[in-house]
């Protein structure tokens, strides 16, 4: 069966990742993770995440991929025996001594490659499975032809990134942050150095004041049912700093179109998906490299799209009595405002806010002061988790 994978970057989007249909997440703890500057768990909240995922039938891995120097081993080994003992399934690793602690110590721990290995070839892979791995996460720049090739010449579990951002450089291989912030990309302090605006300049003459070098994101929703008959064992998601908003919607998606093609074999209408993901907060995106190079103009960064639709909330409550919801205010909205609800279990329904509540039941025109908890009168039921954006 496949697995949906989807980030997690602290325990309020573990849970709305689960949710709203991923079969898996990964997370990053304090120390040895890539995204230094996400929120990321402690041991109680990893403890209390594998919890969550494992009574939902979902699974937990954790990011343990830096590129290590020589003061990135302390404390490994006790870190990795409580990762093992808060129920984590496995972990994400690029280096192979960490991989070879992690064997020692807790090993009970699945052991995945990261993509920052860049693994590209069933020879790899071969290797690697001989070394305890059970699963790789493939290099981006793999396309679905070599990915069927890799599949008939190895039995290790493939992963394959389907989308979020992507980096300019070879799966994750770039020194552009390291040199002009001294933030270390492979150490968790990438500065996103290749998406500031540059001047571009010929011959003494500027070409352009706006110029990027970065890559878009990648959106590869149309590659989803090739990846599954290819027989890849998990399709990921990236975005552990990303809101709730962009977690639900995207992993809603993504989830509806699995198991429609799961349920029929087919896909029937590719754009209703590609619709609900511009609902997030995606930048411009592309197919990556599953269907062969892009090249410049379909690969490079432009200017950033914003998402069609703002989140204005996350219902906390709903009383069938009274038909009150009970909301979370993220954005402002007032009487008047035109909606969509969507949920794990809820299509998108659209509606008019009429009479709006504070928490005391007091009249508002307007919900403006962050994360105000809200009421009003909704005609339909509504669960904990759904959320609601502007039309």
């Amino acid at each position: 069966m496949i697995e949906l994978l989807a980030p997690a970057g602290n325990l309020e989007k573990l849970k709305i990742a689960v949710l709203y249909g991923a079969d898996a997440v990964y997370i990053g703890g304090k120390k040895f993770s890539l995204r230094a500057r996400a929120s990321n768990f402690t041991i109680p909240d990893i403890r209390a995440g594998a919890a969550f995922c494992h009574e939902h039938a979902a699974k937990v891995y954790v990011t343990v991929n830096i590129v290590p120097h020589g003061e990135d081993f302390a404390g490994l080994s006790e870190y990795l025996r409580d990762l093992e003992n808060a129920g984590v399934d496995g972990i994400i690793v690029t280096s192979m001594d960490y991989a070879r602690v992690a064997k020692e110590v807790a090993p009970k721990l699945e052991l995945h490659l990261s993509t920052q290995f860049s693994a590209s070839n069933s020879a790899a892979l071969n290797f690697f499975k001989e070394l305890g791995f059970q699963r790789a996460v493939l290099a981006r720049e793999v396309g679905l032809r070599e990915i069927a090739e890799i599949r008939k010449h190895t039995d290790i579990d493939l992963e394959v990134f389907i989308h979020g951002g992507m980096c300019v450089a070879y799966s994750g291989r770039c020194m552009l942050s390291n040199h002009m912030t001294d933030r270390d990309a492979n150490r968790g302090g990438c500065a996103h150095s290749c998406r500031w605006l540059y001047s571009l300049r010929k011959d003494g003459l500027e070409i352009s004041d706006r110029f990027r070098i970065g890559s878009k994101d990648l959106e590869a929703l149309r590659a989803v049912p090739e990846l599954m008959r290819l027989g890849v064992k998990a399709l990921k998601i990236e975005g552990r700093m990303k809101s709730v908003h962009y977690i639900a919607t995207v992993v809603r998606a993504y989830r509806m179109l699995i198991d429609e093609y799961l349920r029929t074999g087919r896909v029937s209408d590719f754009a209703f998906y590609e619709e609900e993901l511009l609902k997030a907060e995606n930048r411009s995106a592309c197919t990556g490299f599953l269907f062969g190079s892009p090249g410049p103009e379909g690969h490079l960064y432009d200017e950033s799209a914003g998402p069609s639709n703002d989140f204005l909330g996350i219902v906390l409550d709903y009383d069938e009595k009274t038909g009150i919801v009970t909301a979370e205010q993220r954005n402002n909205f007032g009487t008047g405002a035109e909606v969509e609800f969507f949920g794990p279990k809820l299509a998108n329904t659209r509606f008019r806010i009429g009479e709006l509540y504070d928490g005391n039941m007091e009249p508002l025109d307007v919900a403006r002061h962050p994360r105000q908890v809200v009421k009003f009168p909704v005609p339909f039921k509504l669960n904990r988790y759904d959320m609601f954006r502007r039309v």
